[in-house]
């Protein structure tokens, strides 16, 4: 009989089955013995090997982090990290730090506003104070820069409670590199290798420790405040924008969290920064009660600006259609003193609105968007990229839940009118869209990151890291 059969017999505690079965029932002790001392060869054989591949070369590192997963067991179902640690690069300054310490260098001649300004208070930015307004608004609200996701990430996993400083037992790899400040840099009167140049340092660090060799790069990721299409540049002409970092061959191996995504599987849309942080759940539940008591004089309003260099551009027909209609309210951003970055103003807005028209603007997805689920108006949209196929972990998969389309090209041929498409909605499934979207607020806002928010809710980032655990915990099931 082969020793793997007589050993699998021996552990589960039955007689030995086999060719001896007609033999004589007389005890063979000789045979026991030498099972015994075979089986104990092979047992202190394999512990040898497990406890000394510990300390193996980094060629071993993943093949080490297998046997660990295996060895956890049932025994550590107490932990509730299990299967939540994340461990995070310590990188050279000159990919974070560096960037907001030498932040003027952020700030183009146009920006009415410093990038020194915003990088305050771990990213959300400077407190905003009103007067006029309750406390709910003057203690939870700032000046958030829509394009400084990676600093508030940054600094929420920071305080993560699933921390851990051996990655063996990570179960992600998080790189704080702020790419899109970094392009933000070098995006204006600087060369396509100079746009790229910290990217490709970056992605050579990274190859060299060896928490890269586990996985080849696939249980990184990485978060962007600029939309994925601004690091797929093209080609080296002058007239081409953004860099080709998610170009560079090991980079495409990470996942990459934006603002919005792009056609790559390893590219996920999480949602746009507002300026509403909240540091308690109760102030969550305070802002969604108030929202739910809102009088809304204006069936559907639009806060933006013409694009009039795009031919055929669904913001100048929105902006026809609101004009025309006395049920529309309309915030014209390129109009003198519009004060569109004052999200009181917006609030004020899209607070008294039923509808609040989203359409693309200089890419498929806006921040306003969630500017008018934090205030209670249901989103319209004219492009499935807006929203329906993009932010998928923080957005219901039955858009018509939150949600209403109007088909642009029906638009602009004629075919539909909004004002006439919105009074179509019944009274029931206005109040029932408008109480999803009140309760979808907790998961597109980024909370205060000085203070962790006790909530039985979670945020944006809660949900976005979720999201990126199951996805390196499917690629690493799948051996990839």
């Amino acid at each position: 009989m082969k020793f793997h059969a007589l050993m699998r017999e021996f552990c589960v505690g039955k007689p030995i089955i086999s060719k001896w079965r007609n033999q004589c029932r007389r005890t063979n002790y000789s045979t026991y013995l030498w099972f015994l001392l075979k089986f104990s060869i092979v047992v202190l054989i394999l512990l040898h090997h497990l406890f000394f591949s510990m300390d193996a070369p980094t060629s071993s590192h993943h093949h080490s982090k297998k046997k660990i997963r295996s060895l956890v067991g049932e025994s550590s179902s107490q932990d509730s990290c299990l299967g939540r640690y994340i461990y995070i690069h310590d990188l050279p300054k000159r990919f974070n730090q560096d960037l907001l310490t030498n932040c003027q260098i952020l700030t183009r001649p146009t920006d009415k506003t410093s990038m020194c300004v915003y990088v305050q208070n771990s990213g959300i930015g400077p407190q905003i104070q009103n007067s006029d307004t309750s406390d709910i608004w003057n203690s939870n609200w700032f000046s958030t820069n829509q394009f400084i996701l990676e600093v508030i990430f940054h600094n929420r996993m920071k305080k993560y409670k699933c921390l851990t400083n051996d990655s063996i037992v990570a179960s992600a790899i998080f790189v704080p590199y702020y790419a899109g400040l970094d392009l933000r840099h070098y995006l204006w009167g600087f060369n396509a290798s100079m746009r790229v140049s910290s990217g490709f340092d970056l992605i050579n660090w990274l190859k060299q420790r060896p928490q890269w060799k586990s996985m080849s790069g696939k249980d990184h990721f990485l978060v962007s405040g600029r939309i994925a299409r601004d690091f797929r540049r093209k080609s080296d002409r002058k007239s081409e924008w953004g860099s080709n970092f998610r170009f560079l061959p090991d980079c495409k191996n990470m996942s990459m969290l934006t603002i919005e995504s792009g056609p790559w599987e390893n590219e996920i849309a999480v949602p746009y920064p507002t300026s509403f942080h909240p540091s308690t759940g109760d102030q969550v539940l305070q802002w969604q009660n108030l929202m739910r008591t809102q009088n809304r004089s204006y069936l559907f309003s639009f806060a933006g600006g013409s694009r009039n260099r795009q031919k055929k551009s669904t913001r100048n027909e929105i902006i026809r259609h609101c004009q025309a209609s006395k049920l529309c309210k309309l915030l014209d951003c390129n109009s003198v003193g519009h004060k569109c970055d004052d999200p009181f103003n917006l609030m004020n807005l899209f607070g008294r609105s039923i509808f609040c028209l989203q359409p693309p603007g200089d890419s498929l997805t806006r921040k306003s968007t969630f500017d008018s689920i934090l205030a209670g108006c249901i989103p319209v949209f004219f492009h499935p990229g807006s929203a329906y196929t993009q932010y998928l972990w923080h957005l219901p998969n039955n858009y018509t839940k939150y949600s209403v389309y109007i088909s642009a090209k029906g638009l602009r041929s004629g075919k539909a009118r909004i004002d006439e498409t919105l009074l179509q909605v019944s009274k029931d499934d206005e109040l029932s869209m408008r109480e999803e979207v009140i309760r979808l607020i907790p998961w597109i806002i980024y909370a205060d990151g000085r203070s962790r928010l006790e909530s039985t809710e979670d945020d944006a980032f809660d949900l976005a890291i979720k999201g990126v655990l199951k996805r390196i915990e499917t690629l690493r099931g799948c051996g990839i």
